[in-house]
C-alpha cells in the first residue's frame, strides 16, 4: 500500500484494489513516459527522472517531486534503508508493478525505483565565484555517455562547475544522468546562449583558459593549474569553434602515440580535471 501520500499522488491514478498502478494505460504512467522520452516535455515541466535507490538515496531532499517503488524495492528498503522511506515520508511514494515500472524505465532491467525531481537552478557568478578552482566549458559535446562521465569525473577531480553551450547535449537526458552517478546533484552545471561570453568572465576573473587542441604547442602537463583554470572542451568530431578556441590563453595538447589523432571527449576532459587536481594537491 502507499504510505504518506500527498497530493501529488491523485487517488484515481491508482488502480482499484491494492492500491498499486498496474496499467500501462494509466494518465499517470503515459506522463512518465513522456518525460523520459521527451526533452520538451520535461524542460516545460521543469523536472527530470533519475533510477535506482542510489539515485534515490543521493537526491536532495528538497529536489524530490515524485517517488515510484515496485514491491520489492519497497520491501528491500524497510529491511536494510529505513532512511531512504524517512528520507521521502513527506513526498510518499507510489507503487509500481514490474511490467508498469519496465514500462517508465530507461534501461532493459529496471532497479524498481524511480525518482522525478525539480531541476536545480544556477547562476555563472554562483559557479564562478572568486574564480578560485576548476571549471570545464563544452561546446557542443552530443554524447550523453561524455557529458555525465564529465560531470561524474569532475566530482572526484573537485573542479567548481561545468559551463555549457545550448547546443550541447541535454544534461537532463536519462542517460546523462545514470552516467553521472549521482555527481549530478552536486556538481554545478549551467548552459549559456553565448559561450563567448562566459568565457569572458572567466577571464575578467582572473581565470586562465586552456583550450585543448591540436594545435596545441606544449604538452598539457607544461602549465600550471593552481590558480583559476578553466579547460575548453569541443565537439566529439569537430573539437571546438575557431572562434572559441581563438578566447583561450592557452592552447594545450596531449600526447598520443602510434596514430591516434584525438582522444574521447570525456577521456581528455578527465586527464585534464586530474592534473589540475593534482598540482593542487602538491
Amino acid at each position: 500500500m502507499t504510505e504518506n501520500v500527498t497530493g501529488s499522488f491523485l487517488q484515481s491514478w491508482k488502480e482499484e484494489g491494492d492500491g498499486m498502478i498496474t496499467s500501462t494505460s494509466n494518465p499517470r504512467v503515459r506522463q512518465l513516459v513522456l518525460w523520459q522520452e521527451k526533452a520538451k516535455k520535461r524542460r516545460e515541466d521543469n523536472v527530470f527522472l533519475a533510477e535506482g535507490i542510489k539515485m534515490l538515496r543521493e537526491a536532495p531532499k528538497d529536489w524530490i517531486k515524485e517517488v515510484y517503488l515496485t514491491e520489492e524495492v519497497l520491501q528491500r528498503l524497510r529491511k536494510e534503508d529505513g532512511e531512504v522511506l524517512t528520507k521521502i515520508e513527506n513526498t510518499g511514494y507510489e507503487l509500481l508493478s514490474d511490467e508498469v515500472m519496465k514500462k517508465v524505465s530507461d534501461t532493459q532491467t529496471p532497479q524498481g525505483a524511480l525518482v522525478v525531481l525539480n531541476r536545480p537552478s544556477y547562476t555563472l557568478e554562483d559557479i564562478v565565484g572568486n574564480g578560485e578552482g576548476t571549471f570545464m566549458v563544452l561546446e557542443n559535446l552530443q554524447d550523453p555517455g561524455n557529458l555525465g562521465t564529465i560531470i561524474r569525473t569532475g566530482e572526484g577531480a573537485g573542479i567548481r562547475g561545468v559551463i555549457m553551450s545550448q547546443d550541447t547535449v541535454d544534461i537532463y537526458n536519462p542517460k546523462t544522468i545514470r552516467a553521472t552517478m549521482g555527481s549530478v546533484y552536486r556538481v554545478p552545471f549551467i548552459y549559456v546562449e553565448t559561450l563567448s561570453n562566459s568565457i569572458c568572465y572567466l577571464k575578467e576573473k582572473g581565470v586562465r583558459t586552456y583550450a585543448a587542441h591540436l594545435k596545441g604547442k606544449k604538452q598539457y602537463y607544461e602549465f600550471s593549474y593552481t590558480g583559476g583554470t578553466a579547460f575548453l572542451i569541443g565537439n566529439e568530431g569537430n573539437g571546438l569553434k575557431k572562434e572559441t578556441a581563438d578566447l583561450a590563453d592557452e592552447y594545450l595538447r596531449i600526447p598520443m602515440e602510434g596514430q591516434v589523432e584525438s582522444l574521447n571527449a570525456a577521456i581528455a576532459a578527465t586527464i585534464l580535471m586530474y592534473e589540475a587536481y593534482r598540482q593542487r594537491r602538491q
